[in-house]
């Protein structure tokens, strides 16, 4: 019967720098899918180790909540795995998981859809940038603002560079845009209410989101209706475009024209306490159990 309570295995940690944030989702997850009355089993899922997902599989569980963050935990090679399980899991099918964990190929797809993103280059640790200051920085394949670093000039520039070339193979450096951070929860192919995001630090950074209570977040843009509905259309014109499934939740700037530009789209959206999609979601009268409730049944109909 469609309301019957399922199995679910949550699965949270992971081999990605993202692991902690990972846990905390996946505690969320996991409470939020009791309280729904669904029999919830926990674990990790790792390249070496699947052994609490085989076991699973092997007791006639329905369908796994990956709440992995990271790229192999929602770039791609966790979602591979779980598709050659033939398993139903929440989230993205493999290949528009690794198109929107590449944030570079991601602004290009974009692009080719007439999305507004700024521009960008792609550089190698051991070249330099050539798009002029104020820019941004970051790594291609993460998330949670981890490494990214805001350059309003060329001695920032060069400082930062110098430091983040030596974690990484390849960097994005992207045109900075001032102005409001606003984000956009989707669901099952509808955006939710645009969320103002209002950091008491310099941005958004990892503890703004995960650790800082200061942080404001606001329902009312003060922007002209047809912002707001501009943004829903395009969160929900990329997440097409992108091939998501379920739920994601896009990134943008307003700037002081009111227009919007699109940076990222996260396919694996954080379930904490901080999280953005919960907190929209919870706007449109959906609670955080109804919310987990709703995507382990989309998974379950999509197989």
């Amino acid at each position: 019967m469609p309301n019957d309570p399922l199995h679910v295995l949550v699965l949270a940690g992971g081999p990605d720098r993202e692991r902690d944030v990972s846990l905390m989702s996946g505690r969320t997850v996991v409470d939020a899918l009791r309280q729904a009355g669904h029999r919830v089993s926990e674990g990790d899922l790792q390249p070496d180790d699947t052994a609490a997902l085989d076991a699973f599989i092997e007791s006639g569980g329905d369908v796994v909540f990956p709440a992995l963050h990271g790229p192999w935990g929602e770039g791609g090679p966790a979602q591979e795995l779980l598709l050659s399980k033939r398993v139903p899991f929440v989230g993205c099918m493999p290949s528009a998981a690794a198109l929107c964990m590449d944030k570079a190929k991601t602004k290009q797809a974009l692009s080719a859809r007439n999305a507004p993103t700024p521009d960008s280059e792609l550089v190698e640790s051991a070249a330099r940038p050539t798009l002029a200051p104020p820019v941004v920085i970051k790594p291609v394949s993460d998330g949670s603002s981890i490494d990214l670093a805001i350059c309003p000039d060329a001695a920032t520039l060069e400082t930062r560079w110098a430091k983040l070339s030596r974690r990484h193979k390849m960097l994005l450096v992207e045109r900075f845009v001032a102005g409001k951070e606003v984000t956009v929860g989707w669901l099952d192919g509808r955006a939710l209410p645009p969320i103002w995001i209002q950091p008491a630090t310099a941005f958004y950074d990892y503890d703004a989101k995960y650790d800082r209570d200061d942080t404001r977040y606001a329902f009312d843009l003060d922007e002209p209706p047809e912002v707001v509905q501009r943004l829903a259309e395009l969160t929900e014109r990329a997440c097409t475009a992108l091939d998501v499934r379920h739920l994601a939740r896009a990134d943008f700037i307003l700037d002081a024209d009111h227009r919007p530009w699109l940076l990222e789209v996260n396919t694996m959206p954080g379930f904490t306490s901080h999280s953005l999609l919960p907190m929209a979601a919870r706007h449109a009268g959906i609670d955080t159990p109804q919310l987990c409730d709703r995507l382990v049944r989309m998974a379950l109909r999509d197989g």
